[in-house]
């Protein structure tokens, strides 16, 4: 198995995705490597998501493969989604658990980084001082960064994030832009699809528009 290596990579062969007999997307090809970032633009109903859920491995593709260290994704199963946190259109957030126990239950799931505390991520996401208060009464912005600060508690080398920025504000936005930055730095990946512009190292970050 290569999962550990120190350099991975997410390859996509000729992937096509059909729904209600409508072709999203077919032929779609391409590779990430570490500290590198996926950026995938595009129309509402154009792929977008279903492009990220497949990647996370929720839905087959109509044709093509998905490769994680050159192994199918769908054969590697649990040790493939070991390596990546996927946060989608909705938080994921329990509303009657605190910020602090909606994370402690988050890592209980398994593959927790334990240079990183449920405490030490709320700080990242400035959500420091809600720790104790219901998530039903943060605001939207603030629930969003609280789905967010989960992916600071796992080891997950593979980030797919659906729209991150919705329902933040621009202090929001910069807040998760640097640790999109961070993450890269450190070897990390991200895929992401956002209708707010991603400021991502150009030189680190493939493009594909789905509308194209």
């Amino acid at each position: 198995m290569t999962l550990n290596k120190p350099v991975t990579a997410l390859e996509a062969r000729e992937l096509t995705c059909i729904r209600d007999d409508r072709t999203l997307f077919s032929g779609l090809s391409f590779r990430l490597q570490s500290s590198q970032a996926l950026v995938v633009e595009g129309r509402n109903g154009s792929g977008k998501t279903s492009l990220l859920r497949t990647l996370c491995g929720m839905a087959l593709p109509d044709a093509g493969d998905i490769l994680w260290c050159g192994e199918d994704i769908f054969r590697l199963g649990a040790d493939y989604h070991a390596c990546t946190a996927y946060v989608g259109h909705r938080d994921g957030v329990k509303l009657d658990l605190t910020p602090l126990e909606n994370l402690s239950f988050a890592r209980s799931l398994g593959n927790p980084d334990p240079d990183c505390t449920a405490h030490q991520a709320l700080e990242a996401l400035q959500l420091a001082g809600f720790e104790d208060v219901p998530t039903r009464n943060l605001s939207a912005g603030q629930q969003r960064r609280l789905a967010l600060a989960r992916l600071l508690i796992t080891r997950a080398r593979l980030w797919i994030l659906d729209e991150p920025f919705t329902s933040l504000d621009k202090h929001g936005i910069a807040i998760v832009e640097e640790l999109a930055h961070k993450h890269l730095v450190n070897g990390g990946m991200l895929a992401v699809t956002s209708h707010h512009p991603v400021n991502l190292d150009p030189g680190a970050t493939t493009r594909i528009n789905l509308s194209e």
